[in-house]
């Protein structure tokens, strides 16, 4: 009987040895010097079973605080979200998962489909004309979009509120660094971008200005306002915002957005450690030529059949590269599949509900923390995640909480000093009334 994927025997060895004229596997490192070869055992643990490394294996993982087992209200960019059991029922069709490029429509029209469909829901979702067949994830797609601004505009200089998630904001500064544009940083003031700040800031020189549609504070940003301020200097208007949020918000294309870039992840697709995820990419019209990666086209065939191809494609591998718009050369096409399922079997109507729980159930929390004494950093109008004030530590308290089966927020003291000992919130749709009012009790009695 052969195991194709066992390691080798040592009749195996023995043949393949035959096969090149060698008497041993110590014959192949003649050439090393004696002096330099590597003579001892490597500090690692002695080969298990496969029944033993099993068993080790699975007891290693139960070590992680996963979100079966623990109620979590950590945000800050991925979410725990309701993943409707048809997403990976639908991925793990091999039509699908085995799928990379569809550069030959004929036989791809599956999932060229699948990537259009992606596209028009974001187009609604966003409010945008045009949206792109996905990208990396919302860090690279917020970076893409900076860079387009400076192209378009031949600007040098992008103004990008402190307000937008600190990682998303080192991405954008290291793209800007090789194409030497200078990233400037608006202040925020009580948690949204300062207006006064930015008309100060403002002038012929900024090629675009970013801002988070909700901010990393969990904070509505006025978008109306910034428009006016953006628009009157000629600069590019990009706003990153979470897809979920725009099922209840109005659209940043209503508000005369350029370009709106974000990360599909709330729609069906896992936490997964921070990733992979998938971001997404919506522009106007008239930037249609400018946009990173790929589109997909919807087309007749001979027949006057409905079919897909690839059109518009801007990257590096297909037209001349001084004339590409990025070197993206690839899309998550699986994870902008499991989005598409996603909004499918939620439909309009039940991506509007989801969005509104969240905004419900966080507006509980907030109500509750305030009862029981907290102060909550910022007020006004937010989503689904808010600051809380504490009087001790984050980490330490997210310690404690741990303990009990509760993953705690983010500490915003990692990224901004002025706001040591404050936890950034989330609460989506999954979480119960029972495990909010726990949070808040547990959090209560570490905290005093």
């Amino acid at each position: 009987m052969k195991h194709r994927y066992l390691p080798m025997t040592e009749s195996d060895q023995k043949a393949m040895l035959d096969t090149i004229g060698v008497q041993s596997v110590d014959e192949l490192f003649n050439d090393i010097p004696e002096k330099v070869r590597f003579k001892g055992e490597y500090k690692i643990k002695q080969a298990k079973s496969e029944t033993a490394l099993m068993k080790e294996l699975t007891q290693l993982a139960q070590k992680n605080a996963d979100l079966r087992s623990n109620a979590s209200f950590l945000g800050a960019g991925v979410y725990d979200h309701y993943m409707p059991v048809i997403v990976d029922h639908v991925l793990s069709r091999s039509e699908f998962y085995t799928a990379y490029t569809p550069y030959q429509p004929e036989i791809s029209q599956g999932e060229l489909q699948a990537i259009f469909e992606f596209q028009t829901m974001i187009c609604e979702l966003t409010g945008m004309d045009v949206a792109n067949s996905s990208m990396y994830d919302g860090g690279t797609a917020l970076a893409e979009a900076a860079m387009l601004s400076a192209g378009q505009t031949r600007r040098k200089k992008v103004l990008i509120s402190s307000a937008v998630h600190p990682e998303s904001k080192e991405v954008v500064k290291t793209y800007a660094k090789g194409q030497y544009i200078e990233v400037i940083e608006v202040p925020h003031e009580n948690g949204v971008t300062d207006l006064q700040a930015l008309k100060e800031m403002m002038n012929g020189d900024i090629a675009a200005v970013i801002v988070q549609y909700p901010n990393f504070f969990g904070r509505v940003e006025p978008l109306k306002e910034l428009e006016e301020i953006i628009h009157a200097e000629k600069s590019m208007f990009v706003v990153s915002s979470n897809p979920l949020a725009l099922g209840a918000l109005t659209p940043p294309g209503s508000f005369g957005a350029d370009i709106v870039v974000g990360d599909a992840q709330p729609f069906g697709i896992p936490t997964a450690f921070g990733g992979p995820h998938c971001g997404y990419f919506a522009v106007t019209n008239k930037l249609m030529r400018k946009v990173p990666g790929r589109l997909v086209g919807q087309t007749n065939d001979e027949q006057g059949r409905r079919g897909f191809v690839l059109t518009l494609q801007a990257r590096e591998q297909h037209i001349r590269r001084d004339k590409a718009t990025s070197n993206i050369c690839s899309n998550q096409a699986l994870n902008a599949l499991a989005a598409s399922v996603a909004m499918t079997a939620l439909g309009k109507k039940g991506v509007k509900d989801m969005a509104m729980a969240n905004i419900q159930k966080a507006h509980y929390a907030k109500k509750v923390f305030i009862e029981n004494g907290f102060e909550i950093a910022f007020d006004g109008p937010s989503f689904n995640e808010f600051v809380v004030k504490l009087n001790k530590p984050v980490k330490a308290m997210n310690q404690q909480l741990l303990t009990n089966g509760i993953i705690g927020g983010y500490d915003l003291g990692r990224d901004f000093n002025e706001l040591e000992n404050h936890m950034l919130v989330a609460v989506t749709e999954l979480r119960t009334k029972e495990e909010i009012d726990t949070f808040v009790k547990e959090l209560g009695d570490y905290n005093a």
